[in-house]
């Protein structure tokens, strides 16, 4: 009888899978996540071998002030030398920014930092360190991380080659390294928070260290801006001690709120940490 079960559960979960293959490729309707949810609804140890090989990074958040869960534990990632926060009750946190592009509010961020003497970290792509050198330098000279967003911006866990997967990293380092003169920081964000366990191999075997993120807000829209209020909402409500702080530099909102909330995370007996302080 528990022969039968689990052939029946083997054979439902794979055709399962084979019907939801054959959808996806129709409509493309499915995300890597809803695959993997629907597989684990099924009977997980029938078709475990058979999830998906790419993530998209995800949060839950459970209770104000926490750090919240997240879709991979800070255990798992350590395994690959990946973070997505510290694990502390030290009131810390780390201010990291992702910018694709330059639209006029790099300055804004990097004076409300210079300001408030705040460690950051900007993961840039290629098309940023070819349209603004001299903002990436600015950058390196005011004692921030350039870390490395890639330098086409592509789903990395769809790139099916490690050779590809190099390039993307290693493009980026040689662009930086001849605008600053300086080697770049082996410090990779994972495009969209898309991501293998093959890529956190394969980022790790490169000497790079990978950064997900614990708080973030939907600030990346340049014609659907959040309000003040908005921001401060999300970005006081759910902080925690430990918290890498993901912000866009293509907000505006991120530009002209920026020096009003480093004073609020610091009214809140918050201090910046820099990377490097997490990774040690």
């Amino acid at each position: 009888m528990f022969r039968f079960h689990r052939r029946t559960a083997f054979f439902t979960a794979s055709l399962f899978i084979f019907s939801f293959l054959a959808g996806r490729m129709a409509a493309k309707t499915f995300t890597p996540a809803a695959l993997s949810q629907a597989i684990h609804k099924t009977n997980t140890a029938a078709a475990s071998f058979l999830l998906p090989s790419e993530e998209n990074w995800g949060l839950s958040f459970q209770e104000e002030g926490k750090p919240p869960v997240a879709n991979a534990s800070m255990d798992y990632l350590k395994r690959f030398n990946a973070y997505y926060a510290a694990d502390t009750e030290e009131k810390v946190l780390y201010l990291t920014f992702d910018a694709g592009y330059e639209n006029g509010n790099t300055e804004l961020i990097l004076d409300a930092l210079k300001k408030h003497q705040a460690p950051a970290a900007f993961f840039l792509v290629g098309n940023y360190l070819k349209t603004s050198p001299e903002l990436v330098k600015r950058m390196a000279a005011e004692g921030h991380i350039v870390g490395n967003h890639t330098f086409h911006h592509p789903d990395m866990s769809k790139l099916s080659t490690k050779e590809a997967f190099e390039q993307e990293l290693n493009d980026l380092e040689t662009l930086y390294t001849e605008i600053t003169g300086e080697p770049m920081k082996k410090y990779y964000r994972p495009p969209q928070g898309k991501y293998s366990e093959e890529n956190l191999k394969m980022a790790c075997d490169m000497g790079y260290q990978t950064f997900f993120w614990s708080l973030a807000y939907v600030d990346w829209y340049e014609n659907q801006q959040p309000s003040k209020e908005e921001a401060f909402k999300k970005l006081l409500g759910r902080i925690h001690p430990g918290a890498v702080v993901l912000l866009h530099s293509t907000s505006n909102t991120n530009g002209q709120i920026l020096d009003e909330l480093l004073t609020k995370w610091e009214e809140m007996g918050y201090r910046f940490g820099s990377l490097d302080e997490l990774v040690q």
